[in-house]
């Protein structure tokens, strides 16, 4: 016989899946091994015009939420005790439409950030962010842009790193040689941190025909992300000393 009190139960969410299915802003979830950041984050964004926090999680279960609440943009943490962060950006890079990912830290300077630019993170924030800032760079990241604390974008761009201190490779010039005059254009103004319909204002174009280009950029220089490209035209020669590159993208949005 069925039990027709189990059939007719209702089903409990997910405590871990937040918003409904009504709100249509940019869907953030957020990873971290302490549940005190997580809802410092969650309360922040959520006060935050066109933001939902559809889920958060710690690290072990994150692969499995983000697969489910399909979030645009993932604030993970970089360091956690049951998985590490570079771990599950990989995994997350693997899914067939990954999200923006941007890495959590408590140091701008942490060790891991270059094996996590060169895994396709987006960029990183420190944990300590100003929540105002927090929503802008959640904006700026669905948007196409990066975001990095200045501090640690000129140590990377700057020689105190090893993706700083590396030339272009011959391979690496070959690629960039490839790329149309409009790519090119394209290529210096994402390497100083803007985003795509800022440099469609910039050079006239529509955001579709930006995000084109920055396509068809990635694709020619084989890499996955907008900060490799960015560190790609840098170490080219590509970007004006005195113009401070990824900072534009940093602290004033």
């Amino acid at each position: 016989m069925i039990d027709e009190s189990a059939v007719n139960a209702p089903t409990l969410p997910d405590p871990r899946v937040r918003g409904g299915a009504g709100r249509c802003g940019i869907r953030v979830a957020v990873v971290d091994d302490e549940a005190l950041v997580r809802t410092g984050f969650e309360l922040i964004l959520a006060a935050a015009d066109g933001i939902d926090v559809v889920g958060t999680s710690s690290g072990g279960e994150a692969v499995e939420l983000i697969g489910s609440v399909r979030p645009d943009v993932v604030l993970l943490d970089i360091r956690m005790p049951d998985v590490d962060g570079l771990t599950v950006l990989r995994r997350l890079r693997e899914l067939p439409e990954p999200p923006v990912v941007a890495m959590l830290t408590t140091f701008d300077t942490d060790e891991y950030i270059v094996t996590a630019l060169r895994s396709g993170a987006a960029g990183f924030l420190l944990k300590d962010t100003e929540p105002e800032q927090l929503a802008q760079s959640v904006r700026t990241l669905y948007a196409g842009g990066v975001v990095m604390s200045p501090k640690a974008a000129v140590t990377l761009l700057h020689g105190d790193t090893e993706l700083g201190r590396m030339a272009a490779s011959d391979v690496e010039v070959a690629r960039i040689d490839t790329l149309t005059e409009r790519e090119r254009d394209v290529l210096v103004l994402l390497a100083e941190g803007l985003s795509n319909a800022e440099i469609g204002q910039r050079i006239f174009l529509s955001v579709g025909t930006v995000k084109d280009h920055v396509s068809a950029i990635l694709t020619k220089l084989r890499v996955n992300s907008r900060v490799q490209a960015a560190l790609v035209a840098q170490r080219a020669g590509l970007l004006r000393k005195d113009h401070g590159s990824f900072e534009n993208s940093c602290g004033s949005r």
